[in-house]
């Protein structure tokens, strides 16, 4: 899983107008943030959202599929990635981020450090 900065930064650039999105450096990857909560990553320079069950299938019926980070075929199924047309949308990528924010920061409730 590798990501270059040049494509972190135009990434972060398409966010720009949702607010203070920033990245963490994490297994040869990025995962992007929104204050505290992680909702994508990037891999191989490719973004992924973070996906349950309320929005999985607006993500199959694109054709997207899940996060590989590593050279093995195991899957990272809440991850999947985002289609080109919503990608260059900058208005529409920013719509999905905010969904897959949304989920996390629900999920993040529940957790317990």
């Amino acid at each position: 899983m590798t990501v270059s900065k040049d494509f972190i930064y135009y990434v972060l650039d398409k966010l720009s107008n949702w607010g203070e999105v920033h990245y963490k450096k994490m297994f040869g990857g990025a995962a992007l943030y929104q204050g505290d909560i992680a909702f994508a990553m990037i891999a191989n320079d490719m973004v992924y959202l973070k996906v349950d069950d309320s929005n999985r299938d607006k993500y199959l019926k694109v054709g997207s599929f899940p996060l590989k980070p590593f050279k093995s075929n195991a899957t990272v199924l809440s991850f999947y990635n985002v289609p080109d047309e919503v990608f260059e949308d900058r208005d529409e990528f920013v719509e999905w981020a905010e969904e897959s924010y949304e989920i996390q920061k629900k999920n993040s409730k529940f957790n317990v450090s």
